[in-house]
């Protein structure tokens, strides 16, 4: 993905070497993938130089909107199903909290929105992990529009406990909420960074279950590194 990234930056075409220090990938590594991604047609090489190829071009249509959506919900679905909780999936894109999809049933229902998530995204899991994966001055810039307000008696109180819990995460660390969003309910979210893309992936339990949420959430966690690769293209665009 950073590959293609840096391709894209340059729209008369970068060779090999300079691709490769840009990425930060060592020489051997980012021609083997560029000679992948030529291959499959996301790349294309012209007198030494790599360019955006059709695949990538394709990778904007509806239909591979579509097809990329059905692969996240698949995968949820999935997952929801093997881990037997709600499963979440949302994105930071500019400046907002985006739930992009929820995967539940019946007998393990997703958390009801009762209070937004956009606003409220120092409140809940979701919220918290992707502030944490953005800079400073994009928290600061979030919470001027949406300040922190405690909306149950466990939720942060203010922007500057919230800002120094954040600055105390670890990078991928496991977010944990125990009713800061929803009285009866504790969550935990997984950061997900593919190339400049912040995203999660969440769950959620019934708080008389907490007790299951960190070993459901390490298994998420495991399902997710193992099965990234191929959802990386799906979650970052």
């Amino acid at each position: 993905m950073r590959l293609l990234e840096s391709v894209a930056d340059h729209e008369h075409g970068a060779p090999a070497k300079q691709l490769a220090r840009e990425t930060g990938l060592a020489l051997p590594t980012a021609y083997h993938l560029l000679r992948t991604l030529v291959h499959e047609g996301y790349l294309r090489r012209d007198k030494g130089l790599f360019f955006l190829g059709e695949a990538a071009e394709r990778l904007s249509s509806s239909g591979a909107q579509q097809k990329r959506r059905s692969a996240v919900a698949d995968a949820l679905a999935h997952w929801r199903d093997s881990i037997g909780v709600p499963v979440y999936y949302a994105m930071y894109r500019e400046g907002e909290i985006e739930v992009m999809c929820v995967s539940d049933t019946p007998g393990n229902p997703a958390v009801e929105e009762w209070a937004d998530f956009r606003e409220t995204g120092h409140a809940h899991a979701i919220g918290q992990c992707l502030l944490a994966q953005v800079d400073e001055a994009a928290r600061r810039d979030h919470l001027e529009r949406y300040p922190v307000q405690p909306i149950t008696p466990y939720t942060v109180r203010d922007d500057h406990t919230l800002l120094r819990r954040l600055d105390r995460m670890r990078r991928m660390e496991l977010v944990i909420e125990r009713q800061e969003y929803a009285l009866g309910t504790v969550c935990a979210a997984i950061p997900i960074t593919v190339g400049t893309t912040a995203a999660t992936m969440a769950i959620s339990l019934p708080s008389h279950q907490a007790d299951r949420l960190l070993v459901a959430a390490r298994q998420l966690q495991s399902e997710i590194g193992r099965h990234l690769g191929s959802l990386a293209i799906s979650i970052s665009i």
